[in-house]
């Protein structure tokens, strides 16, 4: 049986009908099978071991990988709360009497959540399938620079959390009942406020195909440079406002009001934008393709960009998630963000005994621990080398999610299935297994011995790494290019 999906927009029956039979000729299933297959060979995880949690969390990476192949090749993102999958929806909530088009938060790009679907693809290996995502914000830049100009008079894209597909804020996130006089770029929202910093996490992981494949980057370079500049000019538009200086002392940037994902609201010098503004300035400064004068010009905006802040529990010294902030408003954890996604401090890196201290012992990063849904301790546990904590959180995760489907996971805080559920769980066990610092190679670095594994995964510099781990020892390793070889640390314990 072929099903067919025709969704082109046609003037009459007719062209949609020869259309259609475009697309069965391009879609044979011979060609099906090859993608397939080939997919299948790019990257896999497969684990043999005692532990059945072990076993489960590979069958279900690999059940949830093939997911976002059927999604492979949409116009359209592949969206968190279930890409091209859902189901009626009182089998998630009783109380809700919808057809099964419905999902929550159905008509919004919601990037916080659309983040953890992309990233474990550069691993993987599915360059080709990040492509409708970098597009869609590349689409709607325009818009996001028109939308900054007319709420401040500055340069700049402003992309808000929750994204309409014209690139404005959603309306029911925006305020249909705002205050007259509120700021109209802003959005009359207690969750999303001044919460701009999102955007970074795209903008990077475009600067990552380029370091892992050889991508051609070049025409999303405007997509990054005018991120980069809403920030630097709508913070200096701000201090304006307020004073004389658009400094502080140190001569950086103020960048308040901020915020610390949706969790620490009205923040001052938020952890997670500081984080953000300085590895993807720190990359896009290294582009063969910028002038020198742009060049310069991201090298002096990367000298305004404040220090991370510190605070101190019980003696141990860890990351605040800002300066200063008003209150907590969710229950994120962003002051390990510059642990993941932003790799300032992990494995092999100055630092690592504040950041596993944060982990350990920040009183909200405790409270907020979980395995549900876009949570990513299992993440945090994987960089920082914590195996223990990384198996638990990650097989927890990554478990039969009870329905017939394995994979379908969730509602957590968003649906079923929950895409940035089953994204997260990806990147714990990618993480535990490798991990990558400039040509570094890490294997192993949160991998409990005793799970046998036969994997095969990417790393920068168009590298594969294949290997075989069995009873605690690394039995074959195949590395492409050889040269790579030199750059692989083992590190089993």
């Amino acid at each position: 049986m072929t099903i067919t999906l025709n969704t082109v927009t046609a003037t009459s029956a007719k062209q949609w009908e020869q259309s259609l039979n475009v697309i069965n000729n391009k879609n044979s299933q011979k060609a099906s099978i090859k993608w397939w297959n080939d997919y299948w060979k790019r990257s896999f995880i497969y684990i043999n071991s005692k532990d059945e949690s072990a076993n489960q969390s590979a069958k279900n990476y690999q059940l949830f990988r093939y997911m976002l192949g059927c999604n492979a090749f949409g116009k359209y993102p592949t969206k968190f709360n279930g890409g091209l999958f859902t189901f009626d929806p009182q089998l998630t909530d009783t109380a809700l009497k919808y057809t099964p088009d419905f999902r929550n938060w159905g008509g919004t790009h919601t990037a916080q959540n659309q983040r953890l679907v992309y990233w474990p693809m550069l691993k993987s290996g599915d360059f080709e399938i990040m492509k409708p995502q970098f597009d869609f914000y590349l689409n709607l830049l325009k818009n996001a620079e028109i939308r900054t100009q007319a709420a401040w008079g500055h340069n700049g894209a402003s992309f808000t959390e929750q994204l309409e597909n014209f690139g404005l804020p959603n309306p029911a996130e925006y305020g249909w009942k705002r205050p007259a006089d509120f700021n109209k770029g802003m959005e009359y929202n207690a969750w999303l406020e001044y919460e701009w910093d999102t955007v970074l996490e795209f903008c990077m992981m475009i600067l990552e195909t380029e370091r892992y494949n050889g991508n051609h980057i070049e025409k999303y370079l405007p997509l990054i440079e005018s991120s980069l500049t809403f920030f630097k000019e709508h913070y200096t538009y701000l201090a304006k406002q307020r004073g004389a200086k658009t400094l502080d002392a140190d001569g950086h940037l103020v960048l308040y009001p901020g915020s610390g994902a949706e969790t620490y609201k009205m923040a001052y010098n938020s952890t997670s934008t500081i984080s953000a503004l300085k590895t993807v300035l720190e990359r896009l400064v290294e582009q063969p393709n910028l002038s020198e004068k742009q060049k310069s010009e991201w090298k002096a905006m990367l000298k305004t960009i404040p220090p991370i802040s510190f605070r101190v529990f019980d003696g141990h010294t860890t990351i605040a998630p800002a300066k200063l902030w008003e209150r907590v408003n969710n229950t994120e954890s962003p002051q390990l963000y510059p642990v993941y996604p932003w790799g300032i401090y992990g494995i092999g890196k100055p630092g690592l005994d504040t950041a596993v201290n944060t982990y350990k012992y920040d009183t909200d990063v405790l409270k907020f621990r979980s395995y549900v849904g876009w949570k990513q301790d299992n993440i945090f546990a994987a960089r920082l080398g914590l195996t223990e904590d990384a198996s638990k959180l990650t097989t927890a995760k990554l478990k039969d999610s009870g329905r017939r489907f394995p994979a379908f996971w969730g509602p957590g805080f968003d649906w079923v299935p929950d895409h940035n559920w089953g994204g997260s769980g990806m990147i714990g066990l990618q993480e535990m297994l490798m991990q990558v610092d400039g040509k570094n190679i890490y294997l192993f670095p949160a991998w409990p011995k005793d799970w046998d594994v036969h994997f095969k995964l990417y790393a920068p510099y168009q590298t594969t790494v294949e290997g075989q781990l069995r009873d605690g020892k690394l039995i074959d390793l195949r590395v492409l290019p050889a040269s790579r070889k030199a750059d692989i640390k083992i590190m089993i314990h």
